[in-house]
């Protein structure tokens, strides 16, 4: 029997639901109905047919789909139980994911998207019958631009790793135009900016040069300075990096890249702790991307929907994905007159009920209100490592007093070495207080990592419960490690067996799929 937390502490006393719900094509029965549909009446059946038979027969079903027949109360239990089985933003102290932004995303911008005067609208009508919706992106364009520094932005990436092969399209198109695209191929990164900063670019056909850091964490700037040749075609980085360290010579990097003649690409994905003190612009980038579904207070959503907006300085607008939504002075437009335009990079414009959230965060919050989201993130940061680090082992790496702006990446090596608990065992044991930790990216550059990241939204009464049942797991590492082992205990699932994580044979992304690998003769 698990002891049982003592109320006056801030640590919960947590036990989530678990239910044996099988998934809902398994839940039906063949007749059974939620709603019964009505029949066309007949004098609309007469102007417009049945609906099918004008239907050419290359895109006619050859048999109805395979939907489950359930009845609504069925359905309504299902989901329910299923809710009650998920750790989500809104019901958990968001401080875990780290590099990920998970504020709190106000629930009134999510009902202004799903207003049907959104949701109603289809990408492919005319451009007179949304410009409503043009004026906002149109709109949130210009605030881009304000926040950054840059001269335009597209807002059709659907995430951070598209932005980052966005722009590194965008690199191949201009040295292309300068005749050096075969030339140059080579791009640098940083070891702690996102693993994507690579992993695209390599994708591309570019030869993927890493920067290791200094004493101080910072990108090795003597390392830096030997990459950069006449081979360089850009400078892909997020800066502060994973760790949450700012590089304060920039600058100096992205000058080096420049004078060698390649292009500077600021992975900004989580830009929470810069606003209204940092720009793409004076840091030297040529381009920059934001995650809106990060700083800007839209749904994370883990992967879907996001975007991740790419601005470009006026040199580089004629490289951009086409369409952009533009504004002759009485209209918006989508403006395809690209003429060195990348091409598409997604469908249509992207995913427009983000920048409208987006738009909303952003009007609600005001300039100074953007700069105060980054004070208080900061501020949050640096209680939180304090609080931390007053446990025995935990540590940041490098210097500890080298300012981490928005996040930080811990390290608990040494309480590894003393108890054999590692981070993957915390990250099981802390479910059991109905919240949840994340290691690091890998490879694992920084011994048995932790990564947070608290936001502005966290309370100083939040942060202390989580740092409290920080503690509290570390001290069972200590003291009580069996309960670590076996965790988690109170969760939904007990030890997760992940042994067909890395085996695409045992995937089965969909039900189609699934019944084609269970299947037997």
């Amino acid at each position: 029997m698990m002891k049982r937390i003592i109320r006056n502490s801030k640590i919960r006393d947590f036990h989530q639901a678990r239910w044996n719900e099988p998934i809902i094509n398994e839940l039906g029965h063949k007749g059974e109905r939620g709603i019964i549909v009505p029949q066309t009446e007949e004098a609309i059946e007469r102007q417009v047919g049945d609906g099918i038979s004008k239907l050419p027969q290359s895109v006619r079903r050859k048999k109805l789909p395979n939907l489950p027949e359930i009845n609504q109360k069925r359905v309504l239990m299902h989901y329910l139980r299923l809710s009650q089985e998920t750790l989500g933003g809104d019901i958990n102290i968001e401080i875990g994911q780290g590099t990920c932004t998970v504020k709190y995303n106000p629930t009134i911008n999510n009902k202004i998207a799903d207003s049907e005067k959104m949701t109603e609208l289809h990408p492919l009508q005319d451009e007179s019958t949304v410009q409503g919706i043009l004026e906002i992106m149109y709109k949130t364009d210009l605030m881009m631009r304000e926040i950054s520094g840059m001269d335009y932005f597209s807002f059709q990436p659907g995430g951070g790793s598209q932005a980052t092969m966005t722009m590194a399209s965008i690199v191949r198109m201009y040295h292309r135009l300068r005749g050096e695209e075969e030339q140059r191929d080579e791009i640098i990164t940083t070891i702690y900016s996102h693993p994507s900063d690579a992993a695209a670019p390599a994708l591309k056909g570019y030869k993927i040069i890493k920067i290791m850091t200094d004493e101080k964490g910072h990108p090795d700037y003597e390392a830096f300075k030997a990459a950069v040749n006449n081979r360089t075609a850009a400078f892909v980085a997020a800066n502060p990096e994973d760790t949450g360290i700012f590089n304060p010579r920039i600058k100096e990097f992205t000058d080096l890249v420049t004078k060698a003649g390649g292009l500077n690409c600021y992975d900004q994905a989580n830009a929470n702790g810069l606003f209204g003190v940092a720009r793409a612009k004076e840091a030297g980038f040529q381009m920059c991307y934001f995650n809106l579904h990060k700083s800007f207070g839209t749904p994370h959503g883990c992967g879907g929907p996001g975007s991740g907006a790419v601005g470009v300085i006026k040199e580089l607008k004629d490289l951009l994905p086409k369409p952009l939504v533009d504004f002759d002075g009485k209209k918006y437009y989508l403006n395809y007159n690209i003429k060195n335009s990348i091409g598409k990079v997604k469908s249509f414009i992207g995913t427009p009920q983000v920048v409208l959230k987006a738009y909303s965060w952003i009007m609600s919050m005001g300039a100074e209100g953007l700069y105060e989201v980054a004070k208080i993130a900061v501020l949050n940061n640096v209680y939180l490592i304090k609080k931390l680090l007053k446990y025995k082992g935990l540590t940041v790496p490098y210097d500890v007093n080298i300012q981490r702006i928005e996040q930080a990446r811990y390290s608990m090596e040494q309480i590894t070495k003393d108890t054999g608990i590692g981070i993957e065992d915390i990250t099981r044991r802390v479910m059991d207080f109905g919240t949840h930790i994340w290691s690091s990216h890998h490879p694992f550059y920084i011994p048995e990592p932790i990564t947070l990241e608290p936001t502005e939204s966290p309370s100083k009464e939040d942060l202390d419960e989580y740092i409290e049942t920080i503690h509290h797991i570390l001290d069972e590492a200590y003291n009580n490690p069996e309960i670590i082992h076996s965790a988690p205990n109170n969760s939904t699932i007990h030890q997760v067996d992940e042994s067909s994580l890395d085996d695409p044979d045992e995937w089965c992304p969909t039900w189609r799929v699934y019944l084609r690998k269970t299947k037997t003769d």
